[in-house]
């Protein structure tokens, strides 16, 4: 065994971690064993001295604080991090909120809350997410209308209660599983052996403002309760440990949102087309002011749309940790992990839908126009006020099982196997299915008027004479779709790490792995497009009914309570509605989730890595640390789809041939790609405060799941020219990316330090969009032997019998009326203009399609870079203190050009971003204020239209505050503000006016206890 040896003067890893599971107020001995399967080695220097380090004392936030920066100061390349305050006690109450704080990390929320962190402008799919040192999986069903194509780790199906640290390592290096370009982030959570003994409970009750926001029937409960608990023991002289912790959380809240969910349809001015507003001099254009000029681009909106959302969730947490030492070199971890989160959401509506008819607007100037009124003329009132409902249920399920063995085989060599399997699953939760919609309308709509002069749109709509305002005898079902999404992903990882020590200050840290992902997203639905109503009005009890007024539920924004604004409409009984439209139509299955999926994404990755790293220190007078290393990895994708087998086509149109399809099958697709990624990372210790640091690494981040699906889907409607389909690319590369540091650190007094940091990614192999032509299955994957007509031997009797080329109905008329009876041909009729109706099918003898298929490919490379700045400081013992930092992050490929129509390569989510967090922590009492800020960013380059179009997240601060006061030694109370402020959220599209959504959520306040035992 090594020999314990005193600690240097700067407090190291281990001890950071150690403060996260000591006790507050008071020194404590600590026996550690550091586990070598966490992410990354330290220096040979270090990694002793870690081991062996004895006494600790941690004081809540200023500990947590501190535990933090010296994360930081000690590790190898650039890591940052979040420190628990003391055990169950983490900074926030979710996770992304409390990594928000770490410069660099922006976070994206759902719900209300922070659910998936973006990093140094690298997002979610391509930042690795990992639970003590093991990758772990990730699912989603896309709010359950669709498959995913999503690796984003979901932080808000974890309690922070359990959790320890979080590690972010913003510089790879050769022992981290390969996937996160933007950085890898490692949970930490508690090990009884590395913790002195500790029993307690908490206790909180949740005040969401958001609730009280709602109608009566979306509402839940006021307050809602949340209760964890920790148990952490050893036994049999300190060589057998048992740690269980566990939590439980209710949460009733609500979000009101207004917007424009169908997109809106960009035009030059100079454009005629469905959707445009007349040109100068034709009829209809004296009703335009400032019309948009012939080279502006303008954007006129699809629909505007009204929701008050109801949402409940119960989260479960828990973990059972047992450790073994059988003697002092060996320590064997075995522990298991689960999570569920349930959420339900019911959604009321109040939209308009603009058909383009003849209209009245006005205009912001160009070059990018936008609507300030828009006015669509409707004669007579008889168009629809939708008030649709939507029950949305799912739960995401998550399980790890894990074993590890660290032994100490000498003085100078270290081993760790590790093994765990983990799993991810989303799916309904509902008899409905993951998503039941059901469309509601009154038809007495008339002039609709849309005005987005304010960041509230108000719509103003014309009702018939004698109709003073919508009423539940007008109401009825039109449209609705009942959603199955499901998604679950499966890791099986095995890694064995080892360390040998030449001497004092050097090591070579060697490893191997095998990772198995098995992933799986699919989608089936029903829809009715019976939007004309089902039944009548009068079929309808008026009781099934409620009527409300939607200005009631936006008073954070100014407008909600216009004279102008329409805002009366229908609530309704979800469950007494659909069962009445399933009544009216006899067909109770229109009315519920298929359970057959119409698409069955099935994707396995398996990958074998192996790497070496070096580690040294030259003792000069300014010691330098270095660590060079490379890791190998490949992987090989195998990935099947259900796709619809076509079996042959029909005409049965002038402009229009169809696909007959079969039953359903999977076909199958693969790809691989192999690796060497190096790293390099050195740090000069200038002075014993301030530090040097520069590192270099190439990492890579894996493509989405749909983008790599197996198997092909061809449309269903095929032109005379061909048809079209697409299909995924297992053998798409992952994104490469070559990442560049240099930062410097100067740590100028006890718990306090400035830092500079300049960061620069080059990445190669962004996904884009290919068409390739495929005849017959030419491509040699796919054959579908597919014959069209078209160029077949009735085709070219019609041309040769004087039918032009290009006059489809009078080749169609020809084979109609000459060839009726014959293989493949049957007339059905005569059509009011007196051409021939009937069907004519491809032979084996007509020449075969070809289909244009979209793919995803390799199309782009980028550059981003950044500067990250620190400060933090405790104005010695007075209990004040401040942490801030601010993130400037940039690129050539930033900016969108909203006054170019088309597709555009830009990079979404890069954002500059700040902190500021205040606190006093003195005399029993702990104080604290935290300010998060983001600038606008560009989130995504389509909007619900389909059509290429920006969508901007307008910039946003919210405050959050904690108070804390300790009773005693055993007791203490906690109450937490988040965004107190009430602060809403808004994203917009080419111009600020363009509305996409504006969202209020509401504070939300917590009050609770913690009791130690």
């Amino acid at each position: 065994m090594k020999q314990s040896r005193v600690a240097p003067k700067r407090t190291l890893l281990a001890s950071a971690l150690l403060l996260a599971l000591g006790q507050p107020l008071y020194a404590q001995q600590t026996t550690n064993t550091t586990n070598t399967s966490e992410a990354g080695q330290r220096s040979a220097t270090v990694d002793e001295d870690a081991r062996t380090l004895d006494t600790v004392v941690v004081q809540g936030i200023r500990g947590s604080l501190t535990s933090s920066m010296n994360l930081k100061r000690d590790s190898q390349g650039v890591v940052d991090g979040i420190v628990a305050e003391d055990i169950g006690k983490f900074p926030d109450t979710n996770l992304a909120e409390s990594l928000q704080r770490i410069s660099g990390v922006s976070i994206d929320r759902s719900l209300g809350e922070g659910a998936r962190v973006t990093v140094r402008g690298i997002g979610p799919d391509y930042n690795l997410v990992m639970l003590n040192g093991r990758q772990m999986p990730a699912s989603s069903n896309g709010n359950g209308a669709g498959v995913s194509n999503s690796r984003a780790f979901d932080f808000a199906n974890l309690a922070s209660e359990a959790i320890s640290s979080v590690e972010v390592y913003k510089t790879s290096r050769a022992s981290i599983p390969p996937g996160g370009i933007g950085a890898t982030i490692n949970i930490r959570t508690a090990r009884p052996l590395e913790s002195e003994p500790v029993i307690n409970v908490g206790m909180k009750g949740v005040y969401d403002t958001s609730n009280g926001n709602l109608p009566d029937s979306l509402q839940g409960h006021d307050i809602t309760p949340e209760i964890s608990g920790i148990f952490s023991q050893r036994y049999l002289d300190g060589t057998f440990g048992v740690a269980l912790t566990g939590s439980y959380q209710e949460r009733d809240f609500g979000f009101s949102q207004v917007g424009v969910p169908n997109g809106w349809r960009p035009f030059r001015g100079d454009e005629n087309n469905w959707g445009t507003i007349p040109q100068p001099g034709t009829p209809g254009s004296e009703n335009i002011t400032n019309r948009p000029g012939p080279t502006d681009i303008y954007s006129v909106p699809q629909n505007l749309n009204y929701s008050v959302n109801g949402v409940q969730r119960q989260r479960t947490n828990g973990q059972l940790t047992l450790q073994w030492a059988p003697a002092d070199n060996i320590t064997t971890t075995l522990d298991y992990t689960y999570s569920e989160n349930k959420i339900q959401q019911q959604r009321n509506e109040l939209s308009v839908w603009f058909n383009f008819g003849p209209s009245v607007s006005s205009w912001t100037d160009g070059p990018v126009a936008a609507p300030l009124i828009y006015k669509e003329i409707i004669n007579p009132a008889t168009s629809d006020v939708s008030m649709g409902g939507m029950r949305l249920a799912n739960v995401n399920e998550n399980k790890s099982l894990g074993f590890n063995v660290d032994w100490d085989i000498s003085d100078s060599l270290d081993l760790s196997l590790d093994y765990h399997n983990s799993s991810a699953e989303t799916r309904p939760d509902s008899p409905w299915g993951s998503a039941g919609v059901l469309g509601m309308s009154a038809f007495v709509r008339g002039d609709t008027t849309a005005d987005f002069t304010r960041d509230f749109p108000v719509v103003t709509i014309a009702l018939p004479p004698g109709v003073s305002q919508v009423e539940p005898s007008q109401a009825l079902v039109s449209g609705s779709v009942f959603n199955n999404a499901y998604n679950k992903s499966e890791i099986e990882q095995t890694q064995l790490k080892g360390r040998y020590e030449f001497g004092e200050y050097s090591g070579l840290d060697f490893g191997a792995s095998y990772t198995d992902v098995e992933n799986r997203t699919a989608f089936g639905f029903m829809q009715r497009d019976t939007w004309g109503g089902v039944g009548t009005a009068a079929d309808y009890d008026d009781s099934i009914f409620s009527p409300d007024n939607m200005g009631n539920y936006f008073e954070s924004f100014s407008g909600h309570n216009a004279s102008s604004f329409t805002d009366r409409f229908l609530l309704f009984d979800f469950d007494r509605l659909r069962a009445r439209a399933a009544e009216l139509t006899g067909h109770p299955e229109w009315y519920r989730a298929p359970d057959a999926f119409t698409r069955d994404l099935r994707t396995e990755e398996k990958s074998t890595g192996g790497y070496m790293q070096y580690t040294t220190t030259f003792n000069w007078s300014m010691p330098l640390n270095l660590a060079a290393g490379v890791r190998y990895e490949k992987t090989e994708v195998t990935s099947s789809a259900l796709v619809p087998t076509a079996t042959g086509i029909s005409w049965s149109a002038a402009n229009e041939l169809n696909l007959n399809f079969g039953e359903p099958g999977f076909a199958t697709l693969r790809g691989e790609y192999d690796y060497w990624l190096p790293n390099l990372d050195a740090s000069l210790d200038i002075t014993d405060s301030i530090i040097l640091r520069g590192s270099y690494s190439q990492t890579i981040g894996r493509p989405g799941w749909a983008d790599i699906q197996g198997g092909r889907t061809l449309d269903q409607i095929v032109r005379v020219d061909g048809g079209t389909g697409t299909q995924g690319d297992p053998s798409l590369k992952p994104l490469l990316s070559d990442n560049f540091d240099l930062s410097f650190e100067w740590y100028f007094a006890e718990s306090s330090y400035v830092s500079v940091g300049y960061f620069r990614k080059d990445i190669e192999n962004y996904i884009g969009t290919s068409q390739i032509i495929d005849v017959g299955g030419s491509d040699g994957e796919t054959p579908f032997n597919l014959h069209t007509p078209v160029g077949g031997g009735y085709w070219n009797a019609a041309l040769a019998n004087g039918c032009p080329q290009a006059d489809v109905v009078c080749i169609r008329n020809y084979i109609l009326g000459n060839f009726n009876g014959q293989p493949g041909v049957t007339r059905t009729g005569t059509d009011a203009n007196g051409n021939a109706t009937g069907t004519i099918n491809g032979l084996a003898s007509d020449p075969l399609a070809s289909f244009k298929i979209t793919t995803p490919a390799n199309k782009q490379d980028s550059t981003l870079d950044g500067w990250e700045f620190n400060i933090q400081h405790v104005f010695g013992e007075t209990g004040f203190g401040v942490a801030a930092n601010y993130t400037i992050v940039d690129s050539p490929d930033l900016n969108y050009d909203n006054a170019v129509l088309g597709g555009q390569f830009a990079l979404v989510g890069l954002s500059d971003s700040a902190n500021l967090v205040l606190f006093y922590e003195k005399y029993d009492w702990s104080v604290r204020a935290a300010y998060n800020w983001r600038d606008q960013f560009l989130s995504a380059v389509f909007d619900g239209s389909g059509i290429p179009n920006p969508n901007y997240v307008d910039d946003y601060g919210q405050l959050d505050i904690s108070v804390g006061y300790q009773i005693n030694d055993h007791m203490s109370v906690q109450f937490e503000g988040i965004n107190i402020t009430d602060e809403t959220v808004r994203v917009f599209g080419r111009n600020e006016r363009q509305t996409l959504f504006a969202t209020q959520n509401g504070p939300r306040y917590m009050l609770g206890f913690r009791y130690q035992f």
